[in-house]
């Protein structure tokens, strides 16, 4: 009973910080992505001292073998900075609590340290794979130490007992918490979306608006220059001036939805690869449904450059979501194929599908404000995405050929070093 209230509380210590964090990333609005960041490190190093502090020991074997936990979330977030202060403090910890040497547990977390990050930047790694790799490494070692320094005299079926006990509850809780953070992703995305939508909605009442705040001045100038009688001076000066000011009022009209229509960008640095990455599992589901097999080709060595995560982000959106629905069901295998070339001084993406592609006609005219081929269809996705690449200082280009294939080529300035 003991044992079963102890899990209880070490799951509450660790779990109450990660569903803070879930809480607040669901309901404020717009916070931005670095904010984010921020938060998960506090609510991890928040369940690390609550665990610490508060902590039951569940296993006669290893005391908490919870606190590994964040640890864990760390490599799954590709936090080296973040992962290396939590080992410290978990070396720290072990040293403290247990009879096991500072060089063995050196040595163990190194080995997390190592492997997890090896496989954290293979391209192809799932967060399962991640969390069954930490498992491993941790049952391994946890054997070794119990059979041969912890509880060297004890029975060797209770030593079986209690590591089965240990990582059990281990393993859990790591997949408890992996649930709790991909659904909060999931909710991001979405609310993404829903603003996405919500933009898209004001935009189209701004256009109403704006085109009714224009046509009143247009009506009314009409109205006047119907009614000049070039025989009457005086009427005509009269009329000229009202006229004159209802263009004034046109253009005044016209520069401030300019200036609320304007893109702004704000650039931080970037891993290209976890840009891709993201962008692909926001589209996953679509994909899936779509029936599209994504394929990479993409360097071995990381890319950072100095991009704004989230317009980049639509814009990669904004294409797979074209793709997908430009599919040509005729063909068995659909694929989109996401390839990055490296330069020296720009990094060229080429997204490309087999899907039913553009005749000349819609080629050239692709990136046209409102021009679409959609029913439903805004024609704004292209021209948004293109201005978006352009404020970055790059290129993006459309080819394709009809019911064969097409093809984005985005062209961006790279630096090495960043």
């Amino acid at each position: 009973m003991q044992l079963i209230e102890d899990i209880i509380l070490n799951s509450i210590y660790l779990l109450f910080p990660l569903l803070v964090y879930l809480l607040v990333t669901i309901y404020a609005k717009d916070i931005d992505k670095k904010i984010r960041k921020l938060l998960l490190e506090i609510s991890l190093f928040s369940s690390l001292y609550l665990l610490f502090k508060y902590g039951k020991n569940s296993s006669v074997i290893y005391p908490m073998i919870v606190v590994n936990v964040p640890l864990l979330i760390a490599y799954l977030k590709k936090k080296n900075i973040t992962s290396i202060l939590i080992s410290t403090l978990l070396v720290i910890y072990y040293y403290d609590t247990t009879i096991l040497s500072l060089f063995v547990l050196i040595i163990e977390y190194t080995m997390y340290f190592l492997i997890c990050n090896y496989i954290t930047h293979k391209k192809k790694s799932s967060k399962t794979a991640i969390i069954t790799t930490f498992v491993t490494i941790k049952s391994f070692t946890l054997s070794l130490q119990t059979f041969f320094i912890i509880n060297a005299q004890n029975n060797i079926v209770n030593n079986f007992i209690d590591l089965f006990i240990t990582m059990t509850i281990f393993t859990f809780n790591a997949y408890l918490c992996l649930c709790i953070l991909t659904k909060v992703e999931e909710l991001i995305d979405l609310n993404n979306v829903i603003n996405e939508l919500e933009k898209e909605k004001s935009l189209r009442e701004s256009l109403f608006k704006i085109t009714h705040e224009i046509k009143n001045p247009i009506a009314v100038c009409k109205g006047y220059l119907d009614m000049i009688d070039y025989k009457d001076i005086n009427k005509t000066e009269r009329y000229v001036e009202i006229i004159k000011d209802q263009i004034a009022r046109t253009l005044i009209l016209m520069d401030d939805f300019l200036d609320y229509t304007k893109v702004k960008i704000n650039k931080e640095e970037v891993d290209l690869y976890v840009l891709l990455e993201d962008s692909c599992d926001v589209s996953e589901p679509l994909f899936k449904k779509a029936g599209i097999k994504v394929e990479f080709e993409i360097p071995d060595d990381e890319i950072y450059m100095e991009l704004d995560y989230n317009r980049m982000k639509q814009v990669l959106i904004n294409i797979f979501k074209n793709s997908i629905e430009a599919k040509d069901k005729r063909k068995k295998y659909k694929f989109i194929n996401i390839e990055v070339l490296k330069g020296r001084e720009y990094i060229t993406i080429n997204i490309k599908d087999n899907g039913i592609g553009m005749d000349k006609k819609t080629l050239a005219r692709v990136s046209e404000m409102f021009y679409t081929t959609k029913p439903k269809g805004t024609g704004l996705g292209v021209a948004l995405s293109k201005e978006i690449i352009e404020l970055h200082g790059g290129t993006m280009k459309y080819s394709s050929v009809k019911n064969k294939f097409t093809q984005v080529t985005i062209r961006l300035p790279y630096k090495k070093g960043i």
